[in-house]
């Protein structure tokens, strides 16, 4: 392979190099602005390196703050079926994830985003731009209150992953799944398609 002068070559040092580049770029510049060719020239790196390693810029935007599960997955649970039970199903696929065993990084990325401004900025825009903005489109959410709506879902799933996983509040805590869905399911159901005004 051809790389430009300069570039470095892979090493066991290179996806580090990757990696903490796109950490900067991302939480300084956000996901929209930062381009492969960027991370790769302050990782000083071929841009092939950057597909090499990680794939595409989304697939290296989740190992940057190392989610847990593949986003698509998630998405693809949540809009299956359409807007109007997307709030039980949202609320659902959430649990299945965070009581699972994958559930422990999500723990410790929320911790991460409570102490440290790079991760907090790094978890909006990968929420925002990875789920958010594309379940938003998916479920064809009116364009003039889409944000307001998605910014309302996040509160309550986040407010959720704290005190159910983090401060374990009883008894929201040690809560069966089912009933967790029951009790927040309708309020993001209406965050989603009823009236926010």
């Amino acid at each position: 392979m051809n790389l430009k002068k300069g570039r470095r070559r892979g090493s066991p040092d290179t996806r580090e190099s990757i990696l903490d580049a796109a950490r900067r770029l991302f939480s300084e510049k956000g996901f929209d602005a930062t381009t492969v060719r960027a991370i790769a020239a302050e990782a000083k790196v071929d841009p092939a390196m950057i597909h090499h390693y990680y794939g595409t810029k989304d697939q290296l935007f989740a190992e940057t703050i190392q989610f847990p599960i593949d986003p698509n997955v998630l998405i693809s649970q949540i809009i299956a079926g359409g807007p109007d039970t997307a709030g039980e199903r949202l609320v659902g696929a959430f649990i299945r994830v965070w009581d699972s065993p994958v559930g422990a990084a999500g723990v410790a990325l929320i911790r991460s985003a409570m102490s440290h401004e790079w991760t907090t900025r790094l978890l909006r825009e990968f929420f925002t731009t990875q789920i958010l903005r594309r379940v938003s489109a998916e479920l064809q959410l009116d364009p003039k209150d889409a944000q307001l709506r998605v910014n309302l879902v996040a509160t309550q799933m986040a407010g959720l992953a704290v005190m159910r996983y983090i401060i374990k509040i009883e008894p929201l805590a040690s809560l069966p799944p089912e009933q967790v869905v029951a009790a927040i399911g309708p309020n993001v159901q209406r965050y989603i398609t009823g009236d926010i005004a």
